[in-house]
């Protein structure tokens, strides 16, 4: 097979798939967008509204506090990002670039972590969280900017770091040339220095991806929440959309309309993100 023709039929096939992706997401929107009196159910389906609304939007952002819920779930995010990199960095570091007693096992233990299912260990989370005051039983302790901390801190907490992030964090400062710390420990640089100034920007690409993860898992993370809050108004938004389709009962316009909005803090942090995402020519920097 010519390669011209090969790679033709790789494009269909990924066009195809690409939309077979979309399309949720372009009748989720259509939805959202139709006004009360179009049938949202008509057959065959109206792919674009006969007259588009913002109506849906400003509905559900008035009789739901999805700002707070938004909120909640961009602090929690942000501060999961931030924890799982620093220590998934922090671990990994060692375990790439260094050599000491007990370096496999202490690898394999990590490694192992990835095959244990969050459902075994919810509940001697939820015990710990409960004794360190970070679990939101109701009138437990008053609302206000220290509930809401500690809230934030019982969610983020188990998740500061994960086995996933300091096996691919590790896997690519191994592929890093030994050349470059042995250049910078002839420089005067120590240990710090290497992995601050030389390994982090090299692996930013990296980075940028386990972030784009991390934040991902956090914003669609329901089970934890559910478990650990009680409040409305401490909710994220995962469970806020189930308090959206409770409160609107069978009202599938505003709940497009909320599922629509939760979307959007993940694609712009993609779309920040995004320009990281640049391989490096990590051989560039060393000579002979």
């Amino acid at each position: 097979m010519p390669i011209l023709t090969k790679h033709r039929l790789q494009y269909v096939l990924l066009s195809l798939l690409s939309l077979l992706a979309v399309i949720p997401f372009v009748w989720l929107l259509s939805t959202a967008l139709k006004a009360s009196d179009e049938n949202i159910f008509a057959y065959p389906p109206h792919w674009i509204p006969a007259k588009p609304t913002f109506d849906n939007f400003q509905s559900v952002w008035k009789q739901v506090p999805l700002g707070a819920f938004v909120l909640n779930s961009l602090v929690v995010g942000a501060l999961t990002v931030v924890f799982n990199l620093t220590f998934s960095t922090l671990a990994a570091y060692p375990l790439a670039r260094m050599s000491f007693r007990g370096e496999k096992g202490i690898w394999m233990v990590i490694l192992s972590t990835m095959m244990l299912p969050f459902q075994v260990i919810m509940i001697p989370l939820y015990l710990m969280m409960l004794h360190l005051g970070l679990a939101d039983i109701a009138g437990s302790y008053n609302t206000g900017l220290e509930a809401s901390v500690r809230t934030w801190l019982g969610q983020v907490i188990p998740f500061v770091i994960s086995g996933f992030g300091i096996f691919f964090v590790r896997d690519a400062l191994v592929s890093l040339p030994r050349d470059l710390e042995e250049s910078a420990v002839l420089d005067g640089c120590n240990s710090w220095d290497i992995l601050w100034r030389i390994l982090i920007p090299l692996i930013r690409p990296t980075l940028a991806t386990l972030a784009v993860f991390s934040f991902m898992a956090s914003w669609g993370e329901f089970l934890w929440p559910s478990i650990l809050l009680s409040e409305p108004q401490h909710f994220t938004l995962p469970l806020g959309l189930v308090q959206l389709q409770s409160a609107f009962s069978a009202n599938w316009r505003l709940i497009a309309a909320g599922t629509t909005l939760s979307m959007l803090p993940i694609i712009v942090f993609f779309l920040l993100m995004q320009r990281y995402f640049v391989s490096t020519d990590v051989g560039s920097g060393v000579k002979g």
